[in-house]
């Protein structure tokens, strides 16, 4: 076994390398890297089998992405609680504002701060994670990342016009980027509650999806969701990236160096009128996410490891806890589904992210020739694409900036945000559940490991060692 190995709880891979299933391997730690997809006569396997160390990250990731996909839950639920029986106190808690009253105008108020704060956080591990994926991961080559990147940009590309073809007379077209994100830990959560045992394969999949995702929504935001630039601050704060960058790679350590300049950057970023989520992701992409000489794991991957559980068991949930209350009522919920904004958003998380998604995934299938994993059906890949019409963080976090001068309709927008995510989750769930029995087989395939060495049987079944400890034989050709 050599040094590559990935990070724990990252969500995507690290350089390929070559693991033949034929040959049995030493016990491996839950972090491992990702090769690519076996090549099949006609082209790649889409959804096939994903190798040992490819399975063995996979399952770690979904472990961290999953608890923090049910704090999300039980915050979000909390908020609604609170917003709902006691909205005056919620209201006066997210408003009260906090901060040194200085020259970069820090004195926010504590949904500012979670907004601008918090999320900067989640968006630094985000920029971690592209940064390895285009690097060292599935999508640095094309014919890898095709399926993938081509099925985010129609997922987030026709929600965004079904939203602006509702809203084409309501004047509310500012809205259109709201139903165009996946919160993979809010769907890793559903995933859990529900208790579908989705395979490995069709969990890898939406994985990288939300990679892609995760880029794109950055992308929006920092083009479209930014006003009135101060470029003197704006300068500063890249100078800052610059010193960061330059610190980095000479080798500098120590976080009571980092810690405060990624503040300072974050800081001036904020008063630059640029959204200060942007200064996470750049710092996290400025980071080496490939390794060197003997290093166990690179400074990116190190990082992350340390991060993650912050931004996954405190960042996003407290987040959700300040932007997920709103108002549930009769006449609120007739507003959702009767006002044009609303309305635009729910049927482009349920509609329009649920087709792109696969519709996307379809076509890029067809072009490049990719063979889908016999073993499962399109129908498969419709539940997922179904799933990844959650949306939850960035979405409320769009909602906030895209409807600053009108709070009444950013919380319709929010609320018609939980209600999108929550028919999706439903949809989801009856979609999976219907094959569940399928998935419980192909789970108990993967798992299975007769002679305990902690290798499942599917990576040795060629191996004549492992016959000899088992008794057993490969099935004859058919």
């Amino acid at each position: 076994m050599d040094g590559s190995q990935g990070a724990p709880g990252s969500l995507v891979g690290t350089a390929p390398q070559v693991y033949p299933d034929a040959v049995p391997a030493p016990r491996r730690s839950p972090v491992t890297s990702r090769p690519p997809a076996e090549p099949t006569p006609r082209g790649r396997q889409f959804l096939g089998r994903l190798s040992l160390p490819e399975r063995t990250y996979i399952t770690d990731a979904l472990r961290t992405e999953t608890v923090g996909g049910i704090l999300l839950l039980l915050f979000a639920i909390a908020a609604l609680i609170w917003a709902n029986a006691w909205p005056h106190s919620y209201e006066s808690v997210v408003d009260y504002t906090i901060g040194p009253s200085t020259p970069l105008h820090l004195d926010l108020s504590l949904g500012t701060w979670a907004n601008d704060g918090l999320l900067a956080i989640f968006f630094f591990v985000a920029g971690i994670e592209l940064k390895r994926e285009f690097v060292a991961g599935e999508l640095r080559t094309p014919s890898a990342a095709a399926l993938p990147v081509i099925a985010a940009i129609c997922g987030v590309a026709l929600p965004a016009v079904i939203y602006a073809v509702v809203n084409a007379t309501s004047g509310h077209l500012g809205g259109w980027a709201i139903p165009t994100a996946t919160d993979i830990a809010f769907a890793l959560g559903v995933l859990a509650v529900v208790g579908s045992h989705l395979p490995s394969a069709l969990r890898a999949f939406l994985l990288t999806l939300a990679v892609v995702d995760d880029l794109v929504a950055i992308l929006i935001i920092a083009v479209f969701y930014s006003s009135g630039i101060k470029f003197w601050a704006l300068g500063l704060s890249v100078a800052g990236l610059v010193l960061f960058w330059f610190l980095h790679r000479r080798g500098v350590h120590g976080w009571y160096l980092y810690v405060p300049l990624a503040f300072v950057v974050w800081a001036l970023m904020h008063e630059s009128g640029v959204h200060a989520t942007v200064a996470g992701v750049a710092m996290g992409l400025i980071l080496r996410c490939h390794r060197v000489g003997d290093e166990k794991y690179s400074p990116g991957e190190h990082i992350e490891h340390l991060v993650r559980p912050l931004s996954a068991g405190f960042a996003v949930p407290v987040f959700a806890l300040f932007a997920a209350g709103v108002t549930i009522s009769g006449p609120a919920l007739a507003e959702v589904f009767s006002q044009a904004a609303p309305l635009g958003i729910i049927i482009g998380l349920l509609v329009g992210k649920t087709v792109g998604v696969f519709g996307g995934t379809w076509l890029a299938a067809r072009f490049t020739r990719a063979e889908l994993n016999p073993q499962l059906t399109w129908s498969d890949l419709f539940a997922v694409a179904t799933l990844a019409g959650i949306g939850f963080t960035v979405s409320l976090l769009i909602s906030e900036l895209a409807f600053t001068e009108d709070a009444a309709l950013a919380d319709r927008a929010k609320a018609a945000v939980l209600m999108g995510s929550l028919l999706c989750a439903v949809f989801a769930t009856v979609l999976l559940k219907l094959r569940n029995r399928h998935y419980r087989r192909l789970v108990d395939e993967e798992n299975a490991d007769v002679d305990h060495d902690g290798i499942p049987d599917v990576y040795q079944q060629d191996d004549p060692a492992w016959q000899a400890r088992t008794d057993r034989r490969p099935d004859p050709p058919q």
